[in-house]
């Protein structure tokens, strides 16, 4: 009898993917109205479904005129509805078109999934009126967002503090980076809270509790070098930002002189986040190699997902002096039976001048062999050749920078792990250029 389990098993298995290819063949022959109404018609010019009509409660009006222009559209797939089920962090892909520059690829984002942003709309109607559904525009007038009104001048650190991972720790120097350089107003570049309309003030405070990636992006922008995405605009729940490139994934399996050279550029990006002219620490909580891009012209590096950016103030810390805060910092390494996972202490993040937390991160979850990621291990270095290998240099470095067995010796392995990738991108380059 045991010999026939695995061939119904088998049947078994071939009738589950028979039924799996008639469901969705039967799915289609349903949908193909809206397949072809998908393709007929420009949804982002729908006010409802870009929740436009939700403003306040939404992120932005700026490009709102570009999209109820047509100048904004889905690309292919984008416009298939059914789809979305497996779109789970609301990201699309666009064309954004203007008249004398042609079109261009560029990301849309909605900042959460439809579950995070129900949730957002439930606590704002139970924040004004005790229940979980109400008329929303109303109810913004009635919550924190609207209390801070046009009598206030400044915003402060006391009102906001542990909104989110960007504010958990905030400097008046950083909250007056992020109101000045606010780019949902027309009167941008005061850091006067007061010059703002009260809409604007309702939606930088929203985007700054639910998800403050935009504001990362708009106080630490592309233009002026760091490393992360241009922000482009907003209109309601629908973000837009420069398309990058593909995701440093797809680049796992790339020569190895082209992974040297990102992992060069992934330390580059650790140091500059950490150690900066502006005296702002950057650090990131979330590292995967989903949250970076790799620009097709450059073969820059960019940071794609800022949602968990904290950002600490060094002034202030030295300033300050709370207890320990000259003491180095030295990240943990622990092992989890999760992807992409990191230990750390924000509050230690917030109180030390001298903190390895970025080294660490993309050391772990990006190029040691320990990164895991989608079922697969040994990181963005793996199966160096056998030069490097056997020279052994390598590998000692990448595990001092994950897993230290010296006191304080992530600072170290670090800055030599640079250095390292920096000659051997040299050398590469030299081979090639004969």
């Amino acid at each position: 009898m045991l010999r026939f389990l695995p061939l119904k098993l088998g049947r078994l298995y071939r009738c589950l993917k028979l039924l799996l290819v008639v469901g969705l063949f039967v799915i289609l022959l349903m949908n193909t109205h809206n397949l072809f109404a998908s393709f007929q018609k420009n949804e982002l010019t729908d006010r409802r479904f870009i929740n436009l009509n939700k403003c306040p409660a939404c992120f932005g009006t700026s490009w709102c005129r570009k999209f109820m222009n047509g100048q904004v559209s889905f690309e292919t797939w984008g416009r298939l509805r059914f789809l979305d089920v497996f779109n789970v962090k609301n990201v699309y892909f666009a064309q954004y078109g203007e008249p004398r520059e042609g079109t261009r690829r560029v990301v849309l984002k909605r900042l959460g999934s439809n579950q995070e942003l129900a949730e957002i709309d439930q606590k704002i109607c139970k924040r004004a009126t005790g229940r979980p559904r109400c008329d929303l525009i109303q109810a913004m007038y009635k919550t924190e967002f609207a209390r801070i009104n046009g009598d206030v001048r400044l915003l402060t650190p006391e009102v906001v503090e542990g909104w989110s991972d960007l504010v958990h720790c905030p400097s008046q120097r950083l909250l007056d980076r992020v109101v000045r350089r606010y780019a949902e107003t027309k009167d941008s570049g005061s850091f006067l809270l007061k010059n703002l309309k009260d809409t604007e003030r309702m939606q930088l405070l929203m985007t700054l509790a639910f998800n403050p990636e935009p504001l990362v992006l708009q106080s630490f922008p592309s233009d002026e070098g760091w490393p992360f995405a241009k922000y482009l605009g907003a209109c309601g729940r629908m973000v837009a930002v420069n398309y990058v490139g593909e995701e440093l994934w797809s680049f796992y399996n790339a020569p190895w002189e082209k992974r040297v050279d990102l992992a060069r550029q992934l330390m580059d990006i650790a140091e500059q986040l950490t150690n900066n002219d502006f005296e702002f620490a950057l650090y990131l909580l979330d590292v995967s190699f989903d949250n970076f891009a790799v620009g097709p012209r450059d073969g820059k590096v960019i940071v794609v997902d800022a949602e968990n950016v904290l950002v600490a103030d060094k002034r202030l810390i030295k300033q300050n002096k709370p207890e320990s805060y000259d003491v180095w910092y030295e990240s943990r390494f622990e092992e989890c039976d999760r992807e992409a996972c990191l230990s750390f202490s924000k509050d230690s993040l917030c109180s030390r001048v001298t903190v390895d937390h970025n080294y660490y991160a993309v050391c772990q979850n990006l190029l040691s062999r320990y990164a895991t990621w989608r079922g697969t291990t040994g990181g963005l270095l793996h199966d160096p050749p056998a030069h490097i290998a056997k020279d052994g240099q390598l590998l000692t470095l990448l595990d001092e920078c994950t897993r230290p067995k010296k006191h304080y010796g992530r600072f170290q392995a670090a800055k030599e792990l640079r250095e390292y990738l920096t000659q051997l991108a040299a050398a590469s380059s030299s081979a090639t250029a004969r």
